[in-house]
């Protein structure tokens, strides 16, 4: 899935030379923004393109050595990233920038590297991190523009804000989300979450919900999202947020939203883990 034009002419004007380059390891924290459209998510499947995949191919055309690329954690089908921290490991010291530069000529227009830096060994980018922001963008509005429909979930109906507000605030704190949870038998840490905040904006037609959290279980905010605009719909009151809880199973009053309208927004560290250079 290389871009358009010449790649091999790309691959010789920023290729990294690991003769040219300062010996010794060195590990790179890179933020990548991409629009999950066309991917089967973050992790690499056979014979199904993956944000990883293609990352990982990127860096081996650039440097001649294809490493494992981690990520702060695993998207979906269709789900997108503004802002996706993930970390990789060359045997020789390169120039970030050049990096970067590189990588992104030779990946997809709809992956992108915004930045590249050299971090200490010990960072990691998903057990490093303390919390994860997420954002589901709904089109409350009786047409969707063509131009929002990739990155929008349309509802038409009208949604009652204040309703999702009063559910959204019923959610919040240190609970087992199970019930939020698509297959919560897949959960090997637990499936108790910190829910530190789940706001839900309204500005015009855009209806947002701001999920930040510890961590989330599998598919965990497509189905706060879902479970939020069945509220908004006037299908279920917002007193029975605490009751679905309370079942600690999934049931049918949990749908699961739709992927196009959900962002990783941001990812959180301590501090000292702001990838600071080695």
């Amino acid at each position: 899935m290389t871009q358009a034009g010449q790649p091999s002419a790309v691959r010789a004007r920023f290729r990294v030379r690991p003769e040219a380059a300062k010996t010794g390891a060195r590990r790179y924290l890179a933020i990548v923004a991409y629009d999950g459209g066309a991917y089967s998510g973050w992790q690499v499947q056979p014979q199904h393109p993956s944000v990883q995949g293609e990352l990982e191919r990127g860096i081996g055309e650039i440097t001649g050595h294809r490493p494992r690329v981690h990520s702060s954690g695993r998207t979906d089908t269709g789900v997108h990233a503004r802002a996706q921290p993930v970390h990789f490991d060359l045997p020789f010291r390169a120039d970030p920038r050049r990096l970067q530069l590189g990588m992104n000529a030779l990946l997809p227009p709809d992956i992108r590297v915004t930045a590249l830096r050299a971090v200490a060994p010990d960072f990691h980018a998903r057990y490093s991190c303390t919390g994860k922001e997420y954002r589901y963008f709904i089109w409350n509005a009786a047409v969707l523009p063509p131009f929002e429909r990739r990155h929008r979930t349309w509802e038409r109906r009208p949604l009652d804000v204040k309703a999702m507000r009063e559910a959204a605030g019923r959610l919040l704190g240190r609970r087992d989300f199970a019930p939020f949870s698509a297959n919560p038998n897949r959960e090997i840490e637990g499936t108790v979450r910190d829910l530190r905040a789940l706001d839900v904006l309204r500005r015009g037609p855009l209806v947002t919900i701001v999920a930040r959290a510890d961590g989330f279980l599998y598919r965990m905010v497509r189905s706060l999202a879902g479970f939020l605009i069945r509220v908004g719909r006037g299908e279920l009151p917002p007193e029975s947020a605490e009751e679905i809880l309370a079942h600690g199973v999934r049931t049918a009053r949990v749908p699961t939203a739709p992927p196009e309208g959900l962002f990783l927004w941001r990812v959180f560290y301590p501090p000292q883990r702001k990838g600071r250079p080695a």
